[in-house]
C-alpha cells in the first residue's frame, strides 16, 4: 500500500504542470460522452452515434498520449544517474509497458 501511494505521487509530478489543460480536456470528453447517451436516448441513427464514438474515442487516445508523453518525459528520460533514479526510471518504464499493452487489448 506505502508502494502504492509513492508511485502516485510520483506520477502526478508532470500533470500537475499542465493540470488545467487536461481538465479541460476531460471535461470536453464528458461532454462528448453526454451527447452519445442522449443520442442514444432521442434514438438516433446507427452512424450518428457511431460518429460521436468515434470522436470520443479520438478524444480519449489523445489525452493518453498527451499524459505518456508526459511519462515518458518526466520519468524515464531524466539525465539522473544515481542507483535509485535508475531504478525508478526502470520501474516507470516497466509500467508504460504494462499500461500500453493493456490499453492496446
Amino acid at each position: 500500500m506505502i508502494r502504492l501511494e509513492r508511485r502516485k505521487a510520483v506520477a502526478m509530478v508532470h500533470t500537475t504542470k499542465g493540470k488545467k489543460k487536461l481538465i479541460d480536456r476531460v471535461r470536453r470528453i464528458r461532454g462528448q460522452i453526454d451527447a452519445i447517451e442522449k443520442a442514444l436516448e432521442e434514438e438516433n441513427d446507427c452512424s450518428s452515434i457511431l460518429h460521436h464514438i468515434a470522436g470520443c474515442r479520438g478524444a480519449m487516445n489523445g489525452l493518453m498520449a498527451e499524459v505518456v508523453e508526459g511519462h515518458i518525459r518526466s520519468h524515464i528520460l531524466t539525465n539522473d544517474s544515481g542507483p535509485e533514479d535508475k531504478r525508478v526510471q526502470a520501474q516507470a518504464a516497466e509500467d508504460l509497458i504494462e499500461l500500453v499493452k493493456s490499453y492496446l487489448k
